[in-house]
């Protein structure tokens, strides 16, 4: 990409993580697709949006194919098509159904091969830099997944694998069957995490520590309840409270108490002169295990704000309240 193609201003001071143990760095503040790219907004706005993170310092993008049943990888595509491949660090995933097909879903090899194929098509690259097992898969045994994605590994068309949503057990046991068959371990689990939704911590967390697997966490605002916006029980016009497609998971950050508790953050985020999101934002990446947070946007306005938390530091003091405030 040859300087600036959309005006946003010059590069943000990002600063990037190692992703767990490996030595790929990713910026702490990533860009996401889901209920977004593909979907919910145009073309010209999702390259918009593509074109104002990377310029504000983003390179990894986040996408799978369930997304829109594959709309959102397309046209996160397209939105990268002008800029260096090198430049970027692509991640996407597979395990849902994407048809009717009793094959045409989980994490058995011939998914995910097929998966990772069609991901290539739909992105338009020659490889992924990250693809995650979306969920984990019953009927499938572990050690075929590991052995699949050794495979796409030794092709160079996957370059690390990773998970989302395991347990802790889960993760342990990839682990151990990787490094039994001498095979490449996963490198990064991407689990929901948030000031309201901790469960993390407890044995998922410490366990990718001992692993050296990095979390890349999706939801850090709570699908938006940490920006503020639905203060009082408000649900502003044209936000995702409002859209049926999009609101499913909202109920349990929507409640009275929920709003209530998001509210006492405000004077926190005052204290240090940061707005709600980048609060909520740099207290996930408070933990070093964090290497990035994955934000959902329609609006460019809050690419440039969130990007904003990759350099947050918060005191103890403001940790410690937030403590009392939601705790663990």
């Amino acid at each position: 990409m040859a300087g600036s193609r959309s005006g946003y201003g010059t590069l943000a001071a990002m600063k990037y993580r190692r992703l767990g143990s490996t030595g790929m760095k990713v910026s702490r503040v990533s860009l996401g697709s889901w209920l977004t790219l593909g979907s919910s907004i145009d073309a010209k706005r999702g390259q918009d949006l593509v074109a104002c993170a990377y310029e504000r310092g983003v390179n990894l993008f986040d996408t799978a194919d369930i997304y829109a049943d594959g709309g959102a990888e397309e046209a996160l595509g397209r939105a990268l098509a002008g800029i260096p491949r090198h430049h970027v660090v692509l991640a996407t995933k597979c395990f849902f159904r994407m048809s009717d097909r009793p094959n045409d879903r989980g994490l058995s090899r011939k998914h995910i091969v097929e998966s990772v194929h069609a991901s290539l098509r739909r992105l338009g690259t020659d490889y992924i830099d990250l693809h995650q097992c979306h969920r984990p898969d019953p009927e499938t045994p572990v050690e075929e997944t590991v052995r699949a994605y050794e495979d796409l590994i030794r092709q160079g068309k996957v370059l690390y694998w990773g998970v989302s949503e395991w347990s802790a057990d889960e993760i342990e046991e990839a682990c151990r069957i990787a490094d039994t068959k001498h095979a490449f371990r996963p490198v990064s689990n991407q689990p929901q995490y948030s000031i309201v939704r901790r469960q993390i911590e407890a044995n998922v967390l410490p366990t990718c520590r001992r692993a050296g697997i990095g979390q890349i966490v999706f939801s850090p605002l709570a699908q938006g309840t940490l920006t503020g916006k639905y203060s009082g029980g408000g649900r502003p016009e044209g936000s995702r409270a409002t859209d049926s497609q999009r609101n499913q998971f909202m109920g349990a950050h929507l409640t009275s108490d929920a709003l209530a508790r998001v509210d006492q953050l405000r004077p926190l985020a005052a204290q240090l002169d940061a707005s709600l999101a980048q609060l909520a934002l740099a207290w996930c990446l408070r933990d070093e295990g964090v290497a990035s947070v994955i934000i959902g946007a329609t609006r460019t306005e809050q690419i440039i704000d969130s990007c904003g938390a990759s350099d947050l530091a918060l005191p103890t003091a403001t940790l410690d309240a937030i403590d009392r405030i939601f705790p663990a």
